[in-house]
């Protein structure tokens, strides 16, 4: 049996409320509906960053690099990673603490891209290519001033655990179909999407390709239409979803809210995030009929079994909805999405080349968070030295690695620098000290003026800690955000 086996989300913390984008643009487009709110990243997050989060969601550790060690494949699905010749698959697989032997590999250039890396790796757990495979997916996407996709999109990142064992929802059949018809394009070196008509996309698209891939899928699986407790199709077009349900035989009532007034669009991610809703709400016996469109649609059924009621306790999108801040500076979104040019003042005005020799060096510790632990005297520090810390002990090369990522962990000190450049000022860092043990000075992110006081419960997240705009270079590693 194969099939989903853990689920993880993550959704940014701030929550851009849409009045705020009609107020400031009413002067240009007085016609625009701000109603409900989007997902908006920090400006240290992006599509990578954001599938890490909900990678770690998925996979839940004590300690990362024993309890992630059976992880053999990683699928990473985006249509705007930061990357376009750097796997980012390994960036993820190296943030999540997984062994060095596994698979990777990119999958995008479509908004299925999510559904289509989930049929890659349910394909690699069929063939026996891999046993317990992760897919993470990840959006951040830049839309103009006053557009409708401003309105629309939102960031998000949702993963999914397969394999044969423990399976929560087994694969029941699949089915793609794959047509050049575009309704939207990014061409190379293009920040935004460039749309086509909405009523082409409407009556040409979703309504043709969408339900004559759920009847092949029906057919091919035996599975009738009446039997689909769920229905996942992440749509633009209010109610849509519910008409190709009803053209297709499925209980219109059975569609699932697509998350627009909370989220917005998450784009190659949001079937996934879509999925990974339901999951947390379906039940044994239930079948899940998620279908995807982007030059043509994917589709698939699964069946929820028994073993979803052992799954222990995700975050998940509940967790991550009700994790939220109001976020009603418009300019704000501007600035974190490099929209506007902020002066940014000489302290800015650093060359921030990443000597890539000792990131390869000192991978485990600046991608993992990897400390060590003197297996002598049980003494935790971060870095990793050939010499114990501790001073009754100083045993030499007695330290086996240590994973901080996943430790619960406090603030000691701290300060709110304005002197010190930064994107959402003023800069807040600090000594982060371990409940097992081990310090060292750390940002503090997703944090307001007046919020940070020693002694704040934080975790630690995976995080963009330098731009080098010069190369093109994003350079990536860990901060303290609230508990």
């Amino acid at each position: 049996m194969t099939g989903i086996t853990a689920y993880g989300a993550y959704i940014p913390l701030r929550r851009l409320q849409r009045k705020a984008i009609a107020a400031a643009n009413a002067w240009f487009a007085p016609g625009a509906r701000g109603v409900g709110e989007r997902a908006m990243a920090n400006w240290d997050e992006d599509a990578i960053t954001m599938a890490v989060e909900a990678g770690r969601d998925c996979l839940p550790a004590t300690d990362a690099l024993k309890d992630r060690a059976h992880i053999d494949a990683i699928f990473f699905a985006s249509t705007s990673a930061p990357f376009q010749d750097r796997q980012n698959a390994g960036i993820a697989a190296a943030a999540l603490n997984l062994p060095e032997t596994i698979t990777s590999a990119d999958v995008t250039g479509s908004q299925r891209a999510g559904l289509s890396a989930l049929f890659a790796g349910l394909d690699a757990v069929a063939s026996g290519r891999a046993r317990a495979p992760i897919v993470v997916a990840g959006e951040k996407r830049k839309a103009r001033a006053a557009s409708a996709q401003e309105m629309q999109y939102g960031d998000a990142g949702a993963a999914l655990a397969l394999g044969k064992d423990k399976v929560i929802a087994k694969l029941i059949g699949s089915h793609s179909v794959t047509l050049d018809f575009v309704d939207h394009f990014r061409g190379e070196n293009e920040e935004f999407d460039y749309g086509w008509e909405e009523r082409w996309i409407r009556d040409e698209g979703y309504t043709k390709i969408v339900p004559a891939a759920l009847k092949a899928l029906f057919e091919k699986t035996g599975v009738a239409a009446s039997d689909i407790a769920h229905f996942i199709l992440p749509c633009p077009f209010a109610k849509l979803d519910q008409t190709i349900a009803k053209q297709s035989g499925i209980d219109p009532a059975k569609t699932r809210d697509n998350l627009a007034a909370t989220v917005g669009d998450s784009g190659a991610a949001h079937a996934l995030l879509m999925l990974v809703h339901t999951l947390e709400q379906a039940k044994p016996g239930e079948k899940i009929l998620v279908a995807q469109f982007g030059q043509g649609c994917d589709a698939a059924i699964f069946e929820v079994t028994k073993d979803i009621a052992e799954l222990s306790k995700r975050n998940g999108v509940t967790g991550a909805l009700a994790r939220r801040r109001e976020e009603t500076n418009y300019l704000r979104y501007l600035a974190f999405n490099g929209l506007i040019e902020l002066e940014k003042g000489m302290r800015a005005e650093v060359d921030k080349k990443t000597a890539l020799t000792v990131q390869y060096r000192k991978r485990d510790m600046l991608m993992g968070l990897v400390g060590g632990k003197c297996r002598v005297c049980g003494t935790a520090q971060f870095p990793r030295t050939r010499i114990c810390v501790n001073p009754n002990c100083q045993e030499v090369d007695s330290q086996d690695p240590y994973g901080f990522a996943d430790q619960p962990a406090s603030v000691l000190s701290w300060s709110a620098d304005f002197l010190t450049y930064s994107m959402d000022p003023p800069s807040h860092y600090g000594m982060v000290t371990f409940a097992e043990g081990g310090r060292f000075l750390s940002d503090i992110t997703d944090v307001e003026q007046g919020q940070v006081d020693s002694g704040m419960k934080v975790r630690m997240a995976f995080r963009i800690k330098d731009f080098d705009p010069k190369r093109g270079f994003v350079r990536y590693f860990w901060k303290a955000v609230p508990a």
